[in-house]
């Protein structure tokens, strides 16, 4: 009975073997296929080249167009300030005052030896009116008249200095009243009131003219010899008569709202330094900027001819150099290795490693790997705030 039971149970498994064939057997051990990778959503640029702005960047330090010290001219006591520290002064403004008694007695004093001398005149002139006919006549002698005519000479001579002594003294008590040539920026005063000034210490504060204000900034020997270099080639082109725009950045990250002109250049380069100092000039109606600043200098006017650009975005950092994700004839991404130059805008200048019409993806590069198959969208470049 068992084994019939045995044989039954065997006869069932080789049964079920002969019912699912080969062809079954090999349809049992078979994997399924891979699933097909999807594909990655892109936003890409087509590169067109084209004009794309050159700015060259320098720091530069803002600085006075014209600034006076003002100093007494007379020796005495200084009386009083009378203008307030570190304000604008305007042409003409009373900044000091002088004693002015000394002054005032002086004045009174060569008003009085030239009242003294022109009494002289008077006498020696009608001595001289009287001797002249009597001389005509022989009724005095040539000495008589030789006298006559060289006192009358002495005086008016006497009178001159007189009346050169009278304006010196005038001179002296206007000097008193210490006032600026110019309008611009005080500075404190370097004298205090009741001081004695005198050639060792006359200089009483300075004033910094604001408008023009003067913008220097420094271009070493390299920067000038890879300009002239790139302009030779025709990679960069300067602009109409060399009249560069000059912009201005402040601390604060904000745009100086007058752009300047350069308007001197040294012509030989400093043999500490190895560079030649630049001067731009910008209106400063308002008094914005002061003296001693420092800002950020863009130099506006250059182009390049041709030039690849795309959005800063879209260029990775790899390890041994920048890289973007182009898309390849079959759809797939594919990474190529860019050397990039300067930023223009919110673009970047590529100078090697791109060519016209090359795709370049610009947004989900993140998601990207080589040979990954790409869902293309037209990259659509943000609109300008048209207020900004």
């Amino acid at each position: 009975m068992l084994d019939c039971a045995v044989m039954n149970s065997r006869f069932k498994w080789i049964a079920a073997l002969l019912l699912c064939g080969p062809a079954s057997l090999s349809g049992c051990s078979k994997e399924p296929p891979p699933p097909t990778p999807q594909a990655v959503p892109v936003t890409a640029i087509t590169i067109e080249p084209r004009d794309a702005p050159v700015i060259y960047d320098f720091v530069g330090q803002t600085q006075s167009s014209r600034e006076v010290e003002i100093r007494a001219r007379v020796d005495g006591f200084l009386e009083k300030r009378v203008y307030t520290e570190g304000t604008l002064v305007r042409e003409g403004q009373t900044l000091f005052l002088m004693d002015r008694k000394p002054f005032e007695a002086a004045l009174q004093q060569a008003r009085g030896e030239l009242a003294q001398q022109q009494a002289r005149l008077d006498v020696a002139a009608a001595n001289l009116a009287r001797v002249k006919p009597l001389a005509e006549q022989n009724a005095v002698s040539k000495r008589d008249l030789d006298d006559a005519v060289g006192n009358e000479r002495t005086t008016r001579a006497a009178v001159l200095t007189a009346q050169g002594s009278e304006r010196q003294a005038e001179l002296n008590l206007s000097y008193a009243t210490i006032t600026t040539p110019l309008t611009g920026l005080s500075s404190f005063a370097k004298t205090q009131e009741g001081a004695y000034i005198n050639a060792s210490n006359n200089l009483l504060t300075t004033v910094a003219q604001l408008d023009p204000m003067w913008v220097n900034f420094s271009v070493s020997e390299n920067q000038h010899l890879r300009l002239r270099d790139a302009v030779g080639k025709g990679q960069v082109k300067l602009p109409p008569n060399g009249q560069f725009d000059v912009e201005l950045v402040l601390a604060d990250g904000s745009v100086f709202r007058n752009r300047g002109r350069i308007s001197f250049a040294d012509p030989s380069f400093s043999k500490e330094t190895g560079t030649f100092l630049v001067r731009a000039t910008f209106a400063n109606a308002a008094g914005t900027l002061k003296p001693g600043q420092f800002v950020r200098v863009h130099v506006l006017g250059a182009s390049r001819p041709n030039a690849i650009l795309v959005p800063q975005r879209a260029v990775h950092q790899g390890a041994k150099s920048h890289y973007v994700w182009v898309v390849g004839k079959d759809g797939k991404a594919e990474q190529r290795a860019v050397g990039p130059g300067q930023w223009s805008g919110d673009d970047w200048v590529i100078e090697v490693g791109l060519n016209a019409g090359d795709q370049v993806v610009v947004d989900g590069g993140i998601r990207v790997a080589p040979g990954a198959p790409l869902k293309v969208t037209a990259y659509a470049a943000p609109k300008q705030d048209a207020g900004a």
